[in-house]
């Protein structure tokens, strides 16, 4: 399985989202930073966005923040730089809370705050959001009809693979409609062997070498003839952050594993493939076909 040269001008267009929090924010960290600790724990996640801003500024790409309200109330500027700079502001909820562990009422009123916040902040309106950890699923079906009633137009939210902490295997692997006004936009899979692997980014894309990210990305353009989804963190282009002795094995190791390789990774990835928001890559298409 090797990586194919980069041919831009032959594959569609994908598109590249960043969940926008920082290290101690991260679900599994979260044993280690209680929510009355974040104000006073020192902020990385500016100095990854403005980097991840210039890489994107440099290879002409354009993306999606999903960003949580939290952040954004402590960076006004950076959320308006994001805006500014042509890409997408989106939502990833207000404090990082996984949906499935909130009532109907607490994540409706997490995810309107969100919507609000970065809407006054970045002087443009909302349309998508995700959910922390993929977290929405098979436990808490009621959570796209909070998404929709909070006024935004897309979720990307669901994850189709399995996996200890998230994922809904047997969910569709491409937008699918959710309400009436919803549409639901899974992270990149591809299908082998009777089941869905990942191939959107997050963890995968570091733990993996890059021309299995490369292959499936390419596999859903050519075969499925569809754009793909690719995520990741700012906090994963940090190898300097600091490193939770206290967390499990486990823990540490998807956390850290190859931290150190995933900025040149990105290069690759904006180098290969052609990437823009995700409301200009999925909407248009969504829209025409209703």
């Amino acid at each position: 399985m090797t990586s194919a040269p980069s041919r831009k001008t032959d594959i569609v267009t994908n598109a590249l989202t960043i969940d926008v929090e920082d290290y101690f924010q991260v679900s599994a960290l979260a044993p280690h930073f209680p929510k009355e600790s974040w104000n006073d724990t020192p902020c990385r996640v500016e100095r990854n966005v403005l980097k991840i801003l210039e890489l994107l500024d440099r290879s002409g790409a354009r993306g999606t923040f999903f960003t949580l309200g939290w952040i954004a109330e402590r960076y006004p500027k950076l959320i308006r730089a994001i805006a500014e700079q042509g890409h997408e502001v989106a939502s990833h909820g207000y404090g990082h809370q996984r949906a499935s562990d909130q009532t109907p009422e607490a994540f409706l009123a997490d995810i309107q705050l969100a919507k609000a916040v970065l809407e006054d902040i970045a002087g443009c309106e909302v349309r998508g959001y995700r959910a922390p950890s993929f977290s929405v699923g098979l436990s808490n079906p009621w959570a796209h009809g909070c998404i929709e009633a909070a006024g935004y137009t897309y979720s990307s939210s669901v994850y189709p693979v399995k996996h200890d902490h998230y994922g809904v295997p047997d969910a569709p692997r491409f937008p699918y409609a959710v309400g009436k006004g919803l549409v639901e936009i899974p992270i990149t899979t591809v299908r082998r062997f009777g089941r869905n692997w990942p191939v959107g980014g997050g963890g995968y894309f570091r733990l993996l070498p890059y021309p299995v990210s490369a292959w499936g990305i390419r596999k859903v353009n050519q075969e499925d003839r569809r754009p793909a989804i690719f995520y990741f963190h700012p906090w994963e282009i940090d190898p300097e952050q600091p490193v939770v002795k206290e967390a499990t094995a486990k823990t540490r190791f998807r956390h850290y594993v190859n931290l150190d390789r995933t900025e040149g990774r990105l290069v690759r990835l904006l180098q290969d493939f052609s990437w823009g928001r995700m409301d200009e890559v999925f909407l248009p298409a969504v829209t025409a076909s209703n």
